[in-house]
C-alpha cells in the first residue's frame, strides 16, 4: 500500500520509545516521501528529537509529570495539542503498545486518522480498522513494534535502534567533564545506578566495590549518572543521596554528572565506552548509542527487554532481586565484555 502520512503514538517510558525507533526507521525506508509524525509525552520526547526519520513531534504532558502546572492547565494544553494533531490530517495512526492498551487506542482515535492500526483487544478489534493480533508468546519490544507496521506492507528484520544526541548537549557535558579533570583521550565507563522498579536496583555498596575493581585492574574512570531527585519522592524517586555516597566512598572518585534533562543523559552516555546499569531507560539509551552493556536485573523478562543490537551481558539469578547478584560475578562479566570490546 502507498503511505502519504502516518503518526506513531507512544505514551510509555523512555525504553519503550527507544524500542519503537526501528519500526519508524523501517517506515521511512519503505516510504521515503511519507510525512511521519510521533505523538509522545514530555518525559520521553528527547528520544526522538533530531531523529531524521521523523518530520513532526507532538508532545503532550502526563498529569503526574506536571503536578506544578495544575490539572486543568495540563488538560487544556493537551486538548490544544490534539487539535494540532487533527489539523495535520494524518491518514494512518499506529497505536504503539505491547498488546492492547485502551489509552493508546483512544489516542489513535483522537488523531482523526482514517486508518488506525494497533494490537486489538481479545475477542474484538476495538476502534482499530486494521487490528493486529497480540503476540501469542513473549517477543522483544522491538519485534512487537515491527508487527505494527506489517499492515503497511513492511517485512523483514528490524533496522537498528536510532538515537541522535544533541551536539550542543555533548559540547556542554564534555566541557563539564574536562573541568572535572577527565581527559578527552580517556574511554570512561558509564555507571547508571537508578531503576524505576525497586527489585531492579543494585545496591550502591556493590556499585562502589565494582567501580573500585574496574579502576584498580583496568585504570578506567567512571562517569556516574543517576535519576536526579530525592529518594523519598513518591512519583519520581531519585538517587541524589546514593550518588553522593558513591562519590564520597569510591577509592577513585567518579565523575558525577547530575543530568536534569533527558537530553543531558543521552549526551553523557554517548561519551562513555561501555555502560554498567540496571534495567531501564538508561540501558536502552546505551544500546541505541551502540555501547556494550553490562546490566544487572531483578525480575525483568530477558526475551522482551534485552539490550537490542549490541554486545551485552545480563546478570539475573532467578530470585527476582537485582541485589542478589554478587560483585565478583559482575566484575567477571565486565572483564569479559571489556576485554572483547576495549
Amino acid at each position: 500500500m502507498g503511505v502519504e502520512s502516518v503518526i506513531f503514538i507512544r505514551r510509555d517510558n523512555i525504553g519503550d520509545l527507544v524500542c519503537t525507533t526501528p519500526a519508524i526507521s523501517a517506515t521511512r525506508r519503505n516510504f521515503p516521501d511519507a510525512r511521519i509524525g510521533v505523538l509522545v509525552n514530555s518525559y520521553n520526547a528527547d528520544v526522538v528529537v533530531d531523529n531524521p526519520d521523523i518530520d513532526e513531534v507532538f508532545v503532550y504532558e502526563k498529569e503526574k509529570h506536571s503536578l506544578s502546572k495544575g490539572k486543568l492547565r495540563v488538560l487544556l494544553s493537551n486538548l490544544n495539542l490534539i487539535r494540532k494533531v487533527r489539523a495535520a490530517k494524518y491518514e494512518i495512526a499506529i497505536g504503539c503498545s505491547y498488546g492492547y492498551s485502551k489509552r493508546v487506542e483512544r489516542y489513535a482515535s483522537l488523531t482523526g486518522a482514517k486508518t488506525k492500526i494497533g494490537f486489538a483487544p481479545k475477542g474484538g478489534t476495538g476502534s482499530y480498522n486494521k487490528p493486529v493480533p497480540e503476540p501469542e508468546k513473549a517477543i522483544h519490544e522491538v519485534e512487537a513494534m515491527m508487527r505494527l507496521v506489517e499492515p503497511l506492507g513492511i517485512k523483514g528484520p528490524p533496522p537498528p535502534l536510532r538515537l541522535i544526541p544533541d551536539e550542543k548537549e555533548i559540547e556542554k557535558v564534555s566541557k563539564d567533564l574536562r573541568r572535572l579533570g577527565l581527559s578527552q583521550r580517556e574511554r570512561p565507563i558509564i555507571f547508571h545506578i537508578s531503576s524505576r522498579k525497586p527489585q531492579n536496583r543494585w545496591p550502591k555498596e556493590k556499585f562502589r566495590v565494582l567501580g573500585d575493581m574496574i579502576y584498580e585492574r583496568h585504570g578506567l574512570n567512571i562517569i556516574l549518572l543517576w535519576s536526579p531527585g530525592a529518594g523519598a519522592n513518591p512519583l519520581h524517586p531519585g538517587d541524589d543521596e546514593n550518588a553522593e555516597w558513591l562519590f564520597n566512598n569510591m577509592k577513585k572518585r567518579p565523575f558525577a554528572l547530575k543530568t536534569e534533562k533527558l537530553s543531558e543523559l543521552i549526551a553523557a552516555t554517548s561519551l562513555g565506552h561501555m555502560a554498567v546499569c540496571s534495567d531501564g531507560g538508561a540501558m536502552h539509551i546505551a544500546a541505541a548509542l551502540r555501547k556494550p552493556v553490562l546490566t544487572i536485573w531483578g525480575s525483568t523478562d530477558k526475551t522482551r527487554w534485552a539490550p537490542w543490537g549490541v554486545a551485552h551481558a545480563i546478570l539475573q539469578d532467578g530470585t527476582g532481586e537485582a541485589g542478589s547478584v554478587g560483585v565478583d560475578e559482575a566484575f567477571k562479566a565486565f572483564d569479559k565484555l571489556y576485554s572483547k570490546y576495549r
